[in-house]
């Protein structure tokens, strides 16, 4: 079913179209309705399609009524002809009419590939990929990563008598693993701390919140249901054991300054302050998903700057998980060569869903390319088979979102100050992927 709250509030700003002058801007209010109808209506066919929604009721309930007699043609057409309306549109360049026609076409483009795949329509990876969310991968040989794996190899314990490479690296981090009965404190903590390092550079409006749980037996290892009102309901999943580094990931991916914020801004700035009832629904499948993905990503990099996470994880997290911290420099050095095989994820992604590679072809390659335990792989498998392509937002989305952040027009890097001003805007505005690409 649709996740939906916060519906009194939003029908507060955004009024009554029936009773606006015949302008650029009441003409998209009502087609923005339109929009947020056929998106709906589409989730009731797909679940998990709409990955927030906090708009008016009404929208939402009629889509639920709707669902039984609505094929996947008619949906089609009804995308077709809103993105026909929207084209036709009298808007002036650079308005905000302009940037609202561009951005609610962007979103009804990935629809229609995604209704596409959901009339059974197989699209390559690379075609998926960039048809739903706006960026093409590149794919690679896995060859060409071995440089990568012999570096590594230097830095593992052991020998290769001692057993293959990923089971070695696995044993290794695994000795960070945050003991069951203190993850709660210790994820609480992290994220608190996420909060603090964010807010000085992002001021959030009273009473934002979060709801944080563990939970178990989901593809994923956290998502964040955003509800409306400035709050967020996290949930991380703990179906394979939390290792130290892990704690502030998420409470930066999932919370500060990642989702919860970006949610928090585009409420606030967007539907709130300018009435834009487009954004109050957040499909997962779009182009939004690779700045959302991305910032969230790179938001780590943001509040945990150089080495301070690993400062801190030495300093208050691993002592509160009665962790040995010893080889923690060791262990964030692996972490970082480890990125060297991020490309190898696409590769394989492609492989898997386009036929080439067997299941456990893809589970050999994870093991092999991205050093992965087999329990890892296996748990990464399930996330493609139900995410598919969307698996390109993580890596390619941080790679596009920090390269904007950290390089300005004189191709210089910036100070940390201007990343995060640069990080804000990019949250907060109606950006699109190719808003940040060269």
């Amino acid at each position: 079913m649709i996740r939906q709250a916060g519906l009194a509030a939003a029908a507060l700003v955004l009024g009554s179209c029936a009773t606006m002058p015949a302008t650029p801007h009441a003409s998209l209010d009502a087609l923005a309705r339109q929009y947020l109808g056929v998106q709906l209506a589409i989730g009731e066919k797909d679940p998990g399609y709409v990955d927030a929604y906090y708009g008016p009721e009404e929208l939402a309930t009629a889509a639920e009524a709707q669902d039984a007699a609505t094929s996947i043609p008619a949906l089609q057409a009804r995308v077709l002809a809103l993105d026909t309306t929207l084209a036709a549109l009298p808007v002036t360049a650079g308005s905000v009419e302009a940037s609202r026609v561009r951005y609610l076409r962007a979103m009804l483009a990935s629809a229609r590939v995604r209704l596409r795949m959901l009339g059974g329509e197989r699209i390559p990876f690379q075609d998926e990929a960039e048809g739903l969310f706006g960026v093409r991968p590149e794919l690679i040989d896995l060859a060409t990563l071995d440089p990568v794996i012999a570096r590594i190899e230097e830095l593992v314990p052991g020998t290769p008598a001692d057993g293959p490479l990923n089971e070695r690296l696995n044993a290794f981090q695994d000795r960070f693993i945050i003991p069951a009965d203190r993850l709660d404190a210790v994820i609480d903590a992290a994220v608190a701390e996420c909060r603090a390092r964010t807010l000085p550079h992002i001021p959030l409006p009273a009473g934002e919140n979060f709801t944080l749980s563990l939970v178990t037996d989901k593809p994923w290892g956290g998502f964040n249901y955003y509800q409306g009102n400035y709050h967020s309901v996290i949930e991380i999943n703990t179906d394979l054991p939390t290792r130290l580094d892990r704690a502030v990931d998420v409470g930066c991916h999932e919370a500060y300054p990642g989702h919860h914020v970006y949610s928090t801004l585009i409420e606030r700035d967007r539907v709130n302050a300018l009435g834009q009832i487009e954004y109050t629904l957040l499909p997962l499948y779009s182009p939004r998903a690779i700045i959302s993905e991305g910032s969230a990503t790179y938001g780590r990099r943001l509040a945990f700057p150089g080495d301070t996470q690993l400062a801190y994880e030495r300093d208050v997290l691993a002592p509160m998980a009665g962790l040995d911290t010893r080889d923690l420099d060791s262990y964030y050095e692996l972490r970082d060569a480890l990125q060297g095989l991020a490309p190898a994820y696409y590769t394989i992604a492609a492989g898997y869903l386009d036929g080439t590679m067997t299941r456990e072809q893809a589970i050999a390659a994870q093991m092999r390319y991205r050093l992965m335990s087999r329990q890892r792989a296996e748990q990464n498998l399930r996330f493609m088979d139900t995410y598919r392509s969307y698996v390109v937002n993580y890596g390619l989305g941080e790679e596009i979102v920090g390269n904007a952040v950290e390089t300005g027009p004189d191709g210089r890097p910036a100070d940390l100050a201007t990343r995060w001003e640069r990080f804000t805007r990019i949250l907060n505005t109606p950006t699109l992927p190719e808003d940040l690409l060269p």
